[in-house]
């Protein structure tokens, strides 16, 4: 038994470890704050990637021997093929933009490793998430923004349960990045940087399209790109090649800054128009999730965050049998079908739902 087991006083906890500095502080943090703490690492995809492959098991290995703690490895390639990746396929192929990091969350971190946490008979399973949990006063637990709205990632965690929320720990809430890696220095953590790429840990750098086509050569349809009028502009190799929004590489000259408006999966055609035409004021939604677990009465009138990075904008949400729209006070630059509408306020999340349909 090591030192640490026979001097933890706060309990047995799990944390999620992918060999990084905000995991690995994590569990530094824990550690001198008296739990008995596990490290597990999940090998969710294959060498080369950045979401937890061997190499990153081997980061994480030796961290946790640093710490003088137990480090397991556990195998979820298969549920985080079945869960996300297939998924985040078929979405491309449909003419959707999928935000795979809400569906890992909700089944690999907080489902999978939550259930191997349990069988290690742990009281808590923590993350280096930025984000924050609070029991209050009514018995629930609430989700709230992490203090480092640079690093915050509470948006990526709405479709979390109360039984998920009651069993997390995330020890950075209240800390700013730079402090992180300055504690991280200070306990002298074996930790190799490795960047803070925005790109998809699955995906290589640039090869989005490659990817979806390796998995699913049928995306591969030569259609028309149209102009805001209906005349064609161009010609496109495949809608998994765009998103909503996007503005480089169209293959199109039309002497202006041109947008994609619209991904048209039943008529293979890729919509671009000018800035302007890309600001819409509602989308419908899909599957909404309560943190509560039960929706509001009536309509709610909060912030909405219809991508990672936006600062939200005031809005009501209409519900209604899990599906709803938002009609948001000012028109929103690209509203993509696909992505999440997390709704918030006073920097707590509610709750949100996916954009399914943009009038």
């Amino acid at each position: 038994m090591s030192e640490q087991d026979q001097n933890s006083t706060k309990g047995r906890v799990a944390i999620g470890m992918s060999g990084g500095t905000d995991s690995s502080a994590a569990a530094a943090m824990l550690v001198d704050q008296g739990y008995e703490v596990i490290g597990l690492t999940a090998h969710m995809w294959k060498d080369g990637s950045r979401c937890c492959s061997l190499e990153d098991v081997e980061r994480a290995r030796r961290v946790c021997a640093y710490l003088d703690i137990r480090h397991y490895v556990v195998n979820a390639q298969e549920i985080f093929t079945d869960k996300i990746v297939d998924p985040f396929v078929e979405a491309y192929a449909s003419g959707r933009t999928p935000s795979p990091c809400i569906y890992c969350n909700s089944f690999v971190k907080f489902g999978f490793l939550m259930d191997r946490a349990l069988q290690l008979n742990c009281d808590h399973l923590a993350t280096g998430h930025y984000a924050c949990v609070r029991k209050k006063d009514d018995g629930m637990f609430h989700l709230l923004a992490a203090q480092d709205s640079n690093k915050d990632q509470s948006y990526f965690l709405h479709r979390l349960s109360q039984k998920q929320l009651a069993f997390l720990l995330f020890p950075l809430a209240d800390l700013p990045k730079p402090e992180v890696k300055a504690y991280s220095e200070e306990r002298g953590l074996p930790i190799v940087p490795r960047g803070e790429s925005q790109d998809l840990c699955f995906v290589e750098e640039g090869k989005l399209p490659d990817f979806v086509e390796q998995r699913d050569p049928s995306v591969m349809r030569r259609g028309e790109i149209h102009d805001q009028y209906g005349n064609v502009v161009g010609h496109h190799d495949g809608l998994h090649r765009f998103t909503v929004g996007q503005r480089g590489k169209l293959g199109i000259a039309l002497g202006e800054r041109m947008y994609v408006k619209r991904l048209d999966k039943e008529n293979n055609v890729v919509e671009v128009a000018p800035r302007p035409g890309v600001m819409k004021s509602e989308c419908t939604l899909a599957d909404i999730h309560w943190i509560s677990g039960k929706a509001p009465e009536g309509d709610l009138h909060c912030e909405v965050r219809p991508r990672y990075r936006s600062n939200g904008a005031v809005a009501t949400v209409k519900v209604g049998n899990g599906k709803g729209s938002v009609v948001f006070g000012e028109p929103q630059f690209a509203l993509t079908p696909g992505q999440a509408a997390v709704f918030y306020r006073d920097g707590e999340v509610l709750g949100g739902g996916w954009i399914d349909e943009v009038p």
